[in-house]
């Protein structure tokens, strides 16, 4: 049997597992381990086991993203994402449908210093949720805009996302960070407006906020510094060379801390806050030593360079075959975790986009974004099951309608992407 034949094998295996619910990470794991086992040999397969979770977990590069983790528990934890919450709200008083765009709003400055959408939209359900259902909004809209505007944690860095697809293809942590600033930017403003258009669509969808004067929405202001502090230094830190991405991370969670410290965070909240970083860490860890064991399986199966082979006899364009794997992207966003597609497809798609001589950055963010589009698409959208956990009396098919629209608007920023590149590069460093 040929090894491009164990390969397709392999990748079909990885695909039954995975439908029978076996945890990704393990997935991976085996697949990679018994697949290079049948290419190569057992015994080289077995040393790659020993060696592999060495190299992932004392690997530099990944020690940011326990720090990125971490800057978002101590946020949630420390009454930041409250006093986000109370001060875009009263930013916004007085419009239609106000409250919803302050949801947004905070979720997207919470991703800032968050990096995880899972993170955000749990953490600004909990907090906005109940304000809006207060005021009477309608349950869909709630829960459909807090859960699109979880899904900006993917894209505006710093990213946990953008982190581990510079690592798993070699490019520069700092290039995909500022990459990702205009389109997370895009992906705010395109969901206010989409908020905005609802509500001229069905007014009776929301209520108007209690006004405020523009005395109280200056001094409202305050409840913004904590998080463009942090967020400032980390991106100018890196944009202007003080220090890499990886310290920057570093930077960012001891501010936070010390932020945390000043508000009281004490003893058994801090450790609690540890304990929950370690243990989302292990998560992402285990899932890339997985990652790692199935992209030398794919290497050495050589499947990857069959399929560019196959690409290049059907003469494709090379726009065409990234509309395709965009496509494979959305389909697969509809079961899978976000982290979790991009570290098993990125080994077998990045060969592809290399040999066509497509942009990598340029690449990673239009994935991204794909891959975020995924967590808020039916049958699986990980963030609407995050919402449904947070608002257990909330039903799934009003939040998968109250999130219909920002779909919309996503595929139409995904458009204006792919059609002018030039938005993704504008940062770079």
């Amino acid at each position: 049997m040929g090894s491009e034949m164990i390969g397709a094998i392999g990748l079909g295996l990885l695909l039954l597992l995975m439908a029978l619910r076996v945890p990704v990470a393990l997935t991976m794991l085996i697949v990679g381990v018994a697949g290079f086992a049948q290419v190569i040999s057992w015994d080289a397969a077995i040393a790659q086991l020993k060696t592999v979770p060495v190299e992932v977990l004392s690997n530099y590069s990944f020690s940011a993203v326990p720090m990125f983790i971490l800057m978002g528990v101590l946020a949630a934890h420390s009454g930041m994402a409250g006093k986000l919450f109370h001060s875009t709200r009263v930013i916004c008083g007085g419009w239609k449908g106000g409250l919803a765009i302050a949801a947004v709003g905070s979720c997207g400055i919470f991703s800032a210093i968050s990096g995880s959408s899972l993170a955000t939209a749990s953490t600004m359900t909990r907090v906005a949720l109940p304000e809006m259902e207060r005021y009477g909004y309608h349950r869909g809209l709630a829960t459909g805009a807090l859960a699109a505007g979880g899904t900006l944690g993917i894209m505006i860095p710093p990213s946990i996302a953008l982190l581990i697809y510079a690592i798993l293809t070699e490019q520069s942590v700092g290039d995909m960070f500022m990459a990702g600033l205009v389109p997370g930017l895009m992906g705010l403003a395109m969901y206010a407006l989409t908020v905005t258009v609802v509500m001229r669509l069905k007014p009776s969808l929301a209520v108007a906020g209690e006004p405020t004067a523009w005395r109280e929405k200056l001094a409202s202001l305050t409840g913004l510094v904590p998080f463009f502090a942090v967020f400032l230094v980390m991106i100018l830190g890196i944009y202007f060379g003080a220090f890499t991405p990886t310290e920057g991370a570093s930077v960012g969670a001891f501010a936070t801390l010390l932020y945390a410290l000043a508000k009281g965070m004490r003893g058994a909240e801090l450790w609690r806050s540890v304990q929950e970083t370690l243990a989302l860490s292990t998560v992402v860890f285990f899932m890339l030593v997985g990652a790692e064991m199935l992209g030398y399986f794919i290497s050495v199966s050589r499947i990857s360079f069959s399929i560019t082979d196959l690409l290049y006899g059907m003469e494709l364009s090379p726009l065409v075959v990234v509309l395709c794997i965009l496509a494979l992207y959305f389909v697969l966003g509809m079961f899978m975790d976000a982290i979790a597609m991009l570290v098993i497809t990125v080994p077998v798609v990045f060969p592809i986009i290399q040999s066509l001589g497509i942009d990598p950055v340029w690449f990673g963010i239009i994935t991204v974004l794909t891959v975020e589009l995924g967590l808020i698409t039916p049958p699986v959208g990980m963030n609407v099951f995050v919402i449904k956990a947070m608002a257990p009396h909330v039903g799934l098919g009003e939040i998968f309608r109250g999130v219909a629209p920002f779909i919309v608007s996503d595929f139409l920023r995904l458009a204006l992407l792919i059609a002018f590149p030039v938005l993704t590069t504008l940062f770079l460093l």
